[in-house]
């Protein structure tokens, strides 16, 4: 594809192919993105491609996957038009066309630079014409064969323009030739040099292009080829295709980890730059994970794999950078309704020109080379690359830091961001809090409501739920030695090592958790909770108090079945280092911080004044975290919500921006448009950076190719710029747009400000 009518076209011809719902088209990845409710025929979708003009494969299944069919498919959109013929056997194309094109047109210019230093000399008409025709249909053949098929789909392209123009331009010459005297006027370098020029803006373009998908490669190297699986006792290499979940790996020192798996044996650091954004190895030890594609440092590692194939996070990381850079920001929606009409108003503009040349001046060669120049100047190819490629750049520098964007409509309304609300636990905490007080009802024993509090939690993976876990364990590691109690609960908890089993246990969003114990109906959970049931908590009401001003959360057990009260949990949990830079970063940048919870408003208090957030509401269901952000909306004003647990997941899908953390639930973030791959709070300024820059680049570029046309196209009116002048200047166009966009790979997190 060559220009944003291109894209037009692939897109207009696959939509209608019965069955598809929606098609996405992209002109710097040549990428096409084909949805649709039920299976769709691949033949079917390649032969509506085949008749625009080009070819369609499907990309490369990802290793030990099979290809994708079905509802949804991924098309690679080849440059080369389907019919291949003798001559397009043998054409050259890339460098190699533009150093032929290059060796023809030097000696038909060399007359011109000559004249600049006083040197009068015309090369002989007839050697010209040698000269450029090999250029004009040999070299130039790709630009008569998209031309021919986008006029024969009542379309129009740069290729068409090009092919039209320069035509228009050789065509005089050998006419002149023809009939002319021993001098004639000839043009042959005007249109050899327009195909040189055009070939090398699209040489130069493809290289630029290639650059903007460095971030997918990178990702993509990062895949092992083979991995060394213990089997049967004995190490085996094996094909990664080969690897299945359950299986045991063996890693190295040095090597690259070859899937996502917990480690069951040995401890190492494991470096995850590429992956997360992590500057320095991190520590991993048995029963933790590690990722796929992450180099291990200096231990021996026996990793169990948990996903392999697409399932994995290398794997996920890819298609939602991809995704991202295959989607259309809404900016571009305006710049496809103007290429759509674009060629056909340039080719009204070339005729008009042509014509009032003509009648005013009589001068038909004057008119037909100022209308060649409205043709060559007009070519959309910048218009097209302006969006996408800064989309790329912007997507990719962003993946490099662990900051993944998964789509191309979140970039856009990033940069918008006025408000960030936040989750506290898991966000700005550390989310791993620990039972730090256990305060019984009277005629209550202490051991006991642990014991009663472990059996409701047992199997959950809320961040509470394993604190008290974890105490239970610990006061049952007491029971056989004493000594090694965990001091947070004492060795008098020792006999809550007889643990009991819960039963019908039902989870109560935003509230806690119900569950039956010996024949008991329990509740666990927040002071709202206790009040909807009638519960009352004043025997425990003061302590309850002094340990929320101390900035504890606390969660209540009681006994459902006689409304009576058992005790109270309170649990401490450390705010992240960077939270407080992170929030100082946000408002540096003028954006207004709200913190939403579910905890307790002393506790909300005590970490949001801590960090400064200007707004605390707590006591939040998740269906109230929606809401405080439906509201914070009505002024007009752009939200983002940050979180990483299910209960944040309405309040992300509310947002104009969820950014959910990585280390957080999959249901948070696959309601998220953005993901940090790291728990790092401050990326969140680092995401709206990225953001400013990159719809600054697309607002740039779009400036930059409008400006281009609305001046070039007057002046080539007007007889003020020459045919050659004009193909040089609309090859740098589309360098320049490219270019530009690129400089957002200098971009670092540190420059968020």
């Amino acid at each position: 594809m060559s220009c944003a009518s291109c894209v037009g076209r692939v897109e207009r011809v696959l939509a209608a192919v019965p069955g598809v719902d929606k098609v996405s088209v992209n002109l710097a990845t040549e990428m096409a993105r084909v949805e649709s409710a039920g299976p769709v025929d691949f033949a079917a979708l390649a032969q509506a491609v085949d008749k625009a003009g080009y070819q369609a494969s499907l990309p490369p299944p990802e290793p030990g996957v099979a290809p994708a069919v079905g509802a949804s498919a991924a098309l690679a959109d080849g440059v080369a038009p389907a019919r291949r013929g003798f001559i397009a056997t043998f054409t050259p194309s890339g460098g190699l066309a533009v150093l032929l094109a290059a060796l023809f047109s030097l000696p038909l210019v060399l007359p011109m630079l000559l004249e600049l230093a006083g040197v009068h000399w015309m090369l002989d008409g007839r050697l010209q014409w040698l000269l450029a025709t090999p250029v004009q249909f040999w070299l130039g053949a790709r630009f008569y064969r998209a031309g021919w098929l986008a006029a024969r789909a009542r379309s129009g392209n740069m290729d068409l323009l090009v092919a039209l123009g320069t035509s228009a331009a050789y065509g005089l010459s050998v006419y002149q030739l023809l009939s002319a005297g021993v001098m004639p006027h000839l043009y042959f370098e005007a249109s050899a040099v327009v195909i040189t020029l055009v070939l090398l803006g699209k040489w130069l373009e493809a290289r630029a292009k290639r650059q903007t998908a460095q971030a997918i490669r990178a990702l993509q190297t990062l895949r092992p080829e083979s991995a060394r699986v213990r089997r049967g006792g004995q190490d085996v290499d094996v094909a990664i295709g080969e690897v299945r979940v359950g299986d045991i790996i063996v890693v190295r020192p040095g090597e690259r980890i070859a899937a996502d798996g917990v480690v069951t044996e040995g401890a190492s650091h494991v470096d995850e730059a590429l992956i997360t954004g992590e500057s320095l190895p991190v520590a991993r030890h048995a029963g933790e994970r590690v990722t796929g594609g992450a180099i291990n440092g200096e231990g021996l590692l026996l990793v169990r794999v948990n996903a392999v194939g697409a399932e994995s996070t290398l794997s996920r990381i890819i298609r939602l950078v991809e995704d991202a850079q295959a989607a259309k920001a809404p900016v571009q929606h305006l710049v496809d309704r103007v290429s759509a009409v674009f060629v056909p108003v340039v080719l009204v503009l070339a005729l008009l020109t042509f014509a009032g040349w003509w009648l005013v001046g009589g001068d038909a060669e004057q008119a037909i080379i100022n209308a060649v120049a409205v043709l060559v100047i007009a070519c959309p190819c910048a218009l097209g690359l302006a969006t996408p490629a800064a989309i790329m750049a912007g997507t990719g520098v962003a993946a490099r830091y662990g900051i993944l964007i998964k789509d191309a409509e979140a970039l856009e309304l990033a940069h918008r961001i006025t408000t960030v609300a936040f989750d506290k636990t898991g966000t700005l905490t550390e989310g791993q809090p620990s039972l730090a007080v256990l305060a019984p009802a009277p005629e209550v024993d202490e051991a006991r409501l642990l014991q009663l509090a472990a059996a409701v939690q047992r199997g959950s993976e809320h961040a509470l739920a394993r604190a008290v876990q974890q105490a239970a364990d610990a006061a049952a590691r007491a029971a056989l030695a004493p000594a090694s109690a965990d001091a947070t609960v004492g060795a008098a908890l020792a006999p809550a090592a007889a643990a009991l089993l819960a039963s019908d246990i039902r989870a109560l969003p935003g509230r806690g958790v119900a569950a039956t114990v010996a024949g008991t109906r329990l509740l666990l959970g927040s002071t709202r909770l206790m009040q909807e049931q009638g519960i009352s908590l004043q025997a425990l009401s003061a302590r309850a108090e002094e340990l929320e001003r101390s900035g504890h959360t606390i969660s209540w057990l009681a006994d459902a079945d006689v409304h009576r009260l058992l005790g109270l949990l309170a649990f401490g949990d450390r705010i992240k280092p960077q939270a407080r830079a992170a929030i100082a970063a946000l408002h540096a940048m003028n954006i207004h911080t709200v913190l939403l919870t579910g905890d307790n408003q002393g506790s909300a208090d005590a970490v949001g004044k801590e960090l400064g957030v200007q707004r605390i509401v707590a006591n939040m269901l998740p269906a109230d975290k929606a809401a405080a952000i439906a509201a914070l909306k009505q002024d007009g004003a752009t939200i983002a919500m940050v979180g990483d647990g299910i209960n944040d997941a309405p309040a992300l899908a509310a947002a104009d921006v969820g950014i959910a953390m990585s280390s957080g639930t999959d249901v948070a973030m696959h309601a998220a448009g953005i993901t940090l791959m790291r728990g790092d709070p401050a990326l969140v300024a680092a995401a709206i950076s990225i953001s400013r820059r990159s719809y600054s680049k697309i607002r740039q570029n779009l400036f930059w190719a409008f400006i281009y046309n609305l001046i070039g196209i007057p002046l080539a009116a007007f007889g003020l710029l020459n045919p050659m002048v004009a193909g040089g200047a609309m090859a740098l166009s589309s360098v320049s747009v490219i270019s530009n966009a690129l400089l957002l790979r200098r971009w670092k997190p540190e420059d968020a400000s």
